[in-house]
């Protein structure tokens, strides 16, 4: 009988060493696990930043009061600050002269007119209406000669307020004439803004008095206080603008480019923590985990930031969830599993077979 039960245990030896192999991990199961967070609103402070250009806070317009003379002498020029009641501009006066002389001429033969007949009135010796007339030509060559005098006073064009000559148009030998067209543009008190432009939202959180800083075309930082903020917006663009008044100084230029940082800015906004946001050619970024689990980057647009959270001014919705963490080696339509308020677990990894 021993020969016959040799062949079985080998047999059943063998049989024991073939174990069948392990069950194939589901998708699923095979999945990164990723931490995940939701947008939410969150109150954040820091800073905000916006671009406009340069302008005068009040500008004045420097006009002749009187027609048809010949500029004598202009006695400034661009770039100059001037003071109110400064003379800017002389006019020719010879012709106006030779007016008030005429005219001076004629009110003293008026008025020796008027005096022959005081104390006539209803005497007979003249009739009234004669009487009358006489005074009448009196006060109208009185009139008249003060007019002249105004006018000589205007010959001397000066300047409405004190500030800063932004514009120049006029030449020595130019007529003084009629128009629109000032002869000087000033900046009122040497007063220049920035006028930056701020969505409805942003408009929210500046302030009349809270600082900025201004970075100036030539690479320059200037300290700033906002004075206005715009109390509409454009229906168009959803744009409004704030006026950031700034120091008095050479190289604050109207007209120029400006570059805005304001301080101490505070609200609630969707936002998402700092980390959740990757960079590239193509913007701003967050990897939103979709119903199916699989990741869609999704651009975004960013604002202010502050406490490790930065403002999504236009992303995903509020509740989204986004990965924690932008900076794993993840693709968009990747497989993943989530997991929200932990840290996330590495992958299962398969063991080796047998």
């Amino acid at each position: 009988m021993r020969p016959f039960f040799v062949p079985l245990l080998a047999a059943l030896a063998l049989a024991g060493c073939h174990k069948p192999p392990p069950a194939k991990a589901a998708p699923a199961d095979q999945a990164r696990a990723v931490s995940v967070v939701r947008v939410e609103s969150h109150s954040i402070s820091g800073s905000l930043t916006a671009t406009g250009d340069l302008t005068p806070r009040e500008e004045a317009a420097v006009l002749p009061e009187v027609t048809g003379y010949r500029v004598a002498a202009v006695l400034v020029d661009v770039g100059q600050y001037v003071k109110k009641g400064q003379v800017l501009v002389r006019l020719d006066p010879a012709l106006i002269e030779a007016q008030i002389a005429q005219a001076q001429a004629n009110a003293e033969q008026a008025q020796a007119q008027a005096a022959r007949v005081k104390g006539l009135d209803n005497q007979g010796v003249i009739s009234q209406e004669q009487i009358e007339q006489r005074r009448f030509q009196a006060r109208a060559a009185m009139a008249q000669l003060r007019d002249l005098q105004i006018r000589y006073a205007k010959m001397s064009v000066t300047s409405p307020v004190s500030g800063l000559i932004l514009e120049r148009t006029v030449r020595p030998g130019d007529l003084s004439a009629g128009g629109t067209t000032p002869w000087f543009r000033l900046a009122r008190d040497g007063q220049v803004e920035l006028q930056a432009q701020l969505s409805e939202d942003d408009l929210a959180r500046i302030g009349p008095g809270q600082p900025a800083q201004v970075s100036l075309p030539g690479g320059a930082v200037v300290q700033g206080r906002v004075r206005l903020v715009s109390p509409q917006v454009d229906p168009q663009t959803k744009l409004g603008f704030v006026r950031v008044l700034l120091p008095v100084r050479r190289d604050v230029r109207s007209g120029g480019f400006g570059r805005a940082v304001f301080t101490e800015v505070s609200g609630t906004a969707p936002a998402v923590p700092d980390t959740a946001v990757s960079y590239d050619a193509d913007g701003a970024s967050v990897m939103v985990v979709g119903a199916d689990n699989r990741l869609h980057r999704t651009l975004v647009q960013t604002g202010q930031r502050g406490g490790g959270w930065v403002q999504l001014i236009k992303g995903p919705p509020l509740g989204a969830p986004v990965v924690r963490s932008a900076g794993g080696l993840m693709l968009d339509g990747d497989l993943v599993r989530p997991v929200e308020g932990a840290s996330a677990a590495p992958a299962p990894v398969a063991g080796p077979r047998r």
